[in-house]
């Protein structure tokens, strides 16, 4: 009888949830199609007349295939439209058509080991994902009061970062590189090993080739069992890469709201820029510094702020690549720009790649700014004593090079000098090896042993 009961009860609950993802689509769907038709198309832009579109909702164009598009953009009666797809094909005359009332996304719990497009279909091979429920694509304005504070550590799993980066739970993090100093492996490590529920990887923009090469070399079969992986490479069109971005983050957003912790990773937070930048150029916006239109810096910071904890729910702490060259964040207005809206930035050093020092963390132009918060005074001092020593070397270390330095000119720079292979030691670590905050710690200590550790009061940052 009891097991009777047990399995009516699930049937039950099954049909609610069903009958729940119905409802919300019903909801969202219109019984009767607007039509219209194309007058007009010119670059990436096609232009309908005859149908009354809002911005972000989606339309098919023609039927033998339909090419679906987005509106993005509306003037002298007119609906302007990108496709999703390929433009070959789109003639005047063509039927426009849409019964979607607002943007969204579907999300399973499913996805959970998936590699999918920006619409949510598989590209691993296997069928799509089922039990999808709908979830808003562009998200929603977060209460700041809602928002928790970020007072727990995040253990990346790094050494580096543990010790002297201190990353918390629901931190928003740029980690600004450029080509070929360890940037996708350092992601890899990451999202395979840091001490969160979820990873969500969204690859923007990337290369067809560094997609396959991340997921079997970065990320592996471990790291992927827990992942859900987004992927819209260069050669898709701009809409379709925005949209990729927007619907890892919605992803990420359905596994906060079940109380999950989630760590969300972009590759690359730039290249979504210049997607949106290429939509701004095509609507007719004004180009400004490096050509950027003014919604890109509009809409950067609603993005990142998609990420956090919020209260009764999990968090999402958002890595977010962003490609630089040299040590100079603020000679790109973008980089310059997202520095400023980030909770602290990792940049990345070509000097400490070419050494075989992995990851290249640069320290002294590196900063996490909730660390002060987070870290305990020792851990301050230990972090703030490291850095000071590596900032000495640093300085001088052309001097050192060349054999101009004499020792005992500076006594501290002496030290420096003499912890300098023991330092670069602990910054470096092979890819496959996870090492936990509290081994992080230990191995700090151990570096600095018997210096003269001073003990910082108050929460300044370092």
């Amino acid at each position: 009888m009891n097991a009777l009961l047990e399995t009516r009860s699930r049937i039950e609950h099954a049909l609610a949830r069903k009958l729940s993802v119905l409802g919300s689509a019903v909801r969202q769907w219109e019984p009767f199609s607007r039509e219209g038709a194309v007058v007009e198309g010119i670059g990436l832009m096609i232009e309908a007349r005859g149908i009354e579109l809002g911005i972000g909702e989606i339309c098919s164009i023609g039927s033998d295939p339909p090419v679906a598009a987005e509106v993005v953009g509306f003037r002298e009666g007119r609906s302007l439209l990108m496709p999703l797809g390929e433009l070959r094909g789109i003639r005047p005359g063509l039927s426009v058509s849409c019964r979607e009332k607002r943007p969204q996304a579907w999300v399973s719990e499913q996805f959970l080991g998936r590699v999918l497009d920006p619409m949510g279909h598989a590209l691993d091979g296997g069928a799509d994902p089922e039990g999808a429920v709908p979830v808003p694509l562009y998200g929603e304005p977060v209460n700041p009061l809602v928002r928790r504070r970020v007072d727990s550590v995040l253990d990346t799993r790094v050494r580096a970062l543990n010790a002297l980066l201190t990353m918390g739970q629901g931190q928003k993090v740029g980690l600004f590189a450029g080509a070929g100093v360890g940037k996708s492996t350092l992601l890899g490590m990451m999202a395979r090993e840091a001490d969160v529920d979820v990873s969500v990887v969204a690859l923007i923009g990337e290369r067809g080739r560094e997609v396959r090469e991340f997921l079997e070399r970065d990320l592996g079969e471990e790291g992927l069992s827990r992942s859900v992986v987004v992927v819209s490479t260069g050669d898709q069109p701009s809409l379709l890469r925005v949209r990729g971005a927007l619907f890892a983050m919605s992803v990420a957003e359905y596994f906060r709201k079940q109380n999950r912790n989630v760590l969300f990773v972009m590759d690359s937070l730039t290249r979504f820029a210049m997607a949106l930048r290429e939509i701004g150029l095509a609507t007719g916006e004004p180009p400004t510094a490096r050509g950027y239109t003014p919604s890109v810096f509009a809409q950067l910071p609603r993005f990142v702020e998609r990420a956090g904890g919020l209260e009764g729910e999990g968090s999402i702490t958002g890595l977010y690549t962003v490609l630089v060259e040299g040590a100079d964040m603020t000679s790109d207005p973008l980089s310059d720009a997202l520095a400023a809206i980030l909770d602290g930035h990792i940049l990345l050093s070509r000097d400490l790649a070419a050494e075989g020092i992995y990851p290249s963390v640069d320290l002294p132009h590196s900063r996490s700014r909730v660390m002060p918060v987070i870290a305990d005074a020792h851990h301050r001092a230990l972090a703030g004593t490291f850095l000071r020593y590596e900032s000495l070397y640093r300085k001088s270390e052309d001097l050192i090079r060349v054999g101009a330095y004499v020792p005992g000119t500076d006594p501290e720079l002496d030290q420096a000098v003499s912890l300098h292979p023991r330092m670069m030691e602990f910054l470096s670590q092979p890819a496959g090896e996870g090492i936990s905050f509290a081994e992080s710690l230990s191995a700090l200590e151990e570096v600095l042993e018997g210096e003269d550790v001073r003990v910082a009061s108050g929460e300044g940052e370092l």
